[in-house]
């Protein structure tokens, strides 16, 4: 993949660095994109994402934000409730992280997922027009 790993020596660390900053790359294809980059896939690079893409629940996101995305549904996003409860699940475990809207709020994983589609289909739909 695109990730490597070096290892330094000490000797490595005594000699100043001869690194040259690139100023912005404008062939960086994720510099500048938004959400969904010009062939359709999901940046998630994106800032807009909060960072939630990585994290102890990055892959739970990643699942039910891609197939919201992907999803043909009438309700578009229904056939990705399992998706996202094991989000919510993991979100869960993570309170310091993820915190809850308003914890005295005693809603049902149905309440919260059925608002996050909704959400991000009223996203969605604001930002196709």
């Amino acid at each position: 993949g695109k990730d490597r790993i070096i290892f330094a020596t000490k000797e490595d660390h005594e000699t100043p660095s001869s690194a040259e900053l690139v100023a912005d790359d404008p062939d960086d294809p994720y510099e500048e994109q938004g959400l969904i980059l010009p062939n359709g896939d999901i940046n998630w690079n994106c800032p807009c994402l909060g960072g939630m893409a990585s994290g102890p629940c990055g892959e739970q996101f990643k699942s039910a934000f891609s197939c919201f995305h992907h999803s043909t549904e009438e309700i578009k996003g229904s056939d990705c409730v399992d998706q996202f409860r094991a989000m919510q699940e993991c979100m869960q475990k993570y309170p310091d992280l993820y915190p809850q809207e308003d914890e005295n709020d005693e809603k049902s994983s149905k309440d919260l997922e059925a608002a996050s589609m909704e959400a991000s289909a009223a996203k969605e739909e604001k930002g196709s027009s």
